[in-house]
């Protein structure tokens, strides 16, 4: 009990040092956010409880567009022609700042908010990374700006973009396309994490493709000499992958899903089909590799003498770290302090980690220090990457699972829709406002992280990776 006292009265001490070096104008920031806390709950949840996937996230958008507009942004719905896709604005002139919110689902994964597995609706999607509270999270930080600008306080514009379909199809390429960034100075984001820190870390590049294999169908048994079998074609092209996997670089992956490998098993499949994936965490390593195996697929289609076709999903670039904005979104994780977690949530992260098999630590409410950027990145990849191509970019990594939580999984579902995912996003939304209005007040700061972005990115010309409009309805 004693201990449990003296660390309660070191964190109010810590919050009391910190809360004296605030600034009135991010105090106004903290303050607002804290007034729609209720409200952003309840949109988090909401959308939580929707868990629409890839371009379907009809009501997730309309819930975060209609809040947008209540608080009296401009709302521009269906943008870069993708329905779930839209921007909320206000403001004027420079500098424009703009901050990214993401809100779609993963297949599969549905769970209620508890530390045993069990689905909300089983068979549905879930939050298993976190986007209802992505979302949610920035545009309280957009909402906070505004407010601000309406007392008079700072000026420019502020630009919330609505970003759907990160999870698979990846969105902001089409909505980068259509020139959405073209007028902003510097972009926010985060990302919810098991940890708090100002993320300088990149990601890895990849590139989606579909591989089609015809071929001629026949009696798997009565004539099979007749037929001309597509799913031949397709073992051989994974076989191929498989052993090309040695000779590619430690930092590269390659990853396939088949998705049609014929119907019945008397019967020689005239058609297959698999989605392949290749990643690498620089762009201009991936892209061999990427040639490399789509040639592996003409060679498949000569052994079995089928024809084949390649379709490109889409691809997208590693993130271009910013290390000036970092520090920039360090220094205001400092001033907030830790987060701070009940006995109960605790209890609830530990039972999570017992539960996929981790140890039993709970939370982390440490603010990471700002760590080294490491030249080859690990971990996923992200959209992210594509916008932070055209502007510069600064991003946030805040706590919203237990330590060591299994990401893209039930257990960052259960937290997404409770009180430690919604502290983690009500933190997350305060952080990001804070830095936003950084930028706002000192225009040597944001011509700094732009100087810092111009070098980084050098002669590199930007290149979408994508071809045609974006698949909606998966087409």
């Amino acid at each position: 009990m004693k201990k449990t006292i003296l660390t309660f009265l070191l964190f109010v001490f810590c919050f009391s040092l910190s809360a004296q070096k605030i600034s009135t104008n991010k105090k106004a920031l903290i303050a607002s956010v804290e007034k729609h806390k209720n409200e952003l709950i309840k949109i988090s949840d909401s959308i939580w409880a929707l868990a629409e996937t890839a371009f379907d996230e009809t009501g997730s958008a309309e819930i975060l567009a209609n809040y947008a507009e209540k608080n009296g942004m401009t709302v521009t719905r269906g943008v870069a022609d993708i329905p779930t896709a839209f921007t909320a604005t206000y403001g004027s002139g420079s500098p424009v700042i703009s901050i990214l919110g993401e809100f779609d689902a993963l297949p599969g994964i549905s769970q209620k908010a508890s530390p045993i597995k069990e689905a909300l609706n089983p068979g549905a999607a879930g939050h298993g990374c976190g986007h209802n509270l992505f979302g949610t999270a920035s545009l309280g930080s957009a909402i906070a700006i505004k407010e601000l600008m309406d007392a008079g306080k700072i000026k420019g514009t502020v630009k919330f973009l609505g970003t759907p379909a990160e999870e698979k199809y990846f969105a902001k390429v089409w909505m980068v396309k259509a020139g959405l960034w073209d007028d902003v100075d510097v972009n926010v984001s985060w990302h919810p994490g098991a940890s708090t820190e100002a993320d300088v870390q990149s990601g890895l590049s990849l590139i989606d493709f579909i591989v089609e294999f015809n071929g001629q169908a026949a009696h798997a048994s009565m004539d099979p000499w007749n037929g001309k079998s597509a799913s031949d074609a397709l073992e051989l092209y994974t076989t191929g992958i498989n052993y090309y996997r040695e000779h590619i670089l430690p930092t590269s992956r390659i990853h396939y899903h088949i998705q049609d490998g014929g119907q019945v098993v008397n019967v020689v499949p005239d058609y297959a089909k698999l989605w392949v994936r290749v990643r690498d965490p620089r762009r201009k390593i991936m892209l061999p590799t990427y040639e490399r195996v789509k040639e592996m697929a003409e060679g498949a289609a000569i052994m079995a003498d089928v024809s084949y076709k390649i379709s490109l999903v889409s691809g997208i670039y590693e993130t271009l770290i910013n290390r000036t904005g970092g520090a920039i979104m360090q220094k205001n994780l400092e001033l907030l302090g830790a987060i701070a977690y009940t006995e109960e949530e605790t209890v609830f992260g530990k039972a999570i980690q017992k539960a996929t098999g981790k140890p039993e630590v709970g939370m982390d409410s440490s603010i990471n220090p700002l760590r080294e950027t490491d030249k080859n990145a690990g971990g996923g990849s992200t959209d992210v990457g594509d916008v932070s191509w055209n502007v510069p970019n600064i991003n946030l990594s805040a706590t919203v699972a237990p330590k060591d939580t299994p990401w893209h999984s039930w257990a960052v579902v259960a937290c997404g829709g409770m009180s430690i995912g919604h502290k983690g996003m009500v933190y997350a939304s305060k952080a990001m406002a804070m830095t936003m209005v950084d930028l706002f007040e000192n225009p040597k700061m944001v011509q700094e992280v732009k100087e810092e972005f111009k070098t980084r990115k050098g002669d590199e010309v930007y290149e979408p990776m994508i071809e045609g409009p974006p698949p909606l309805n998966g087409n």
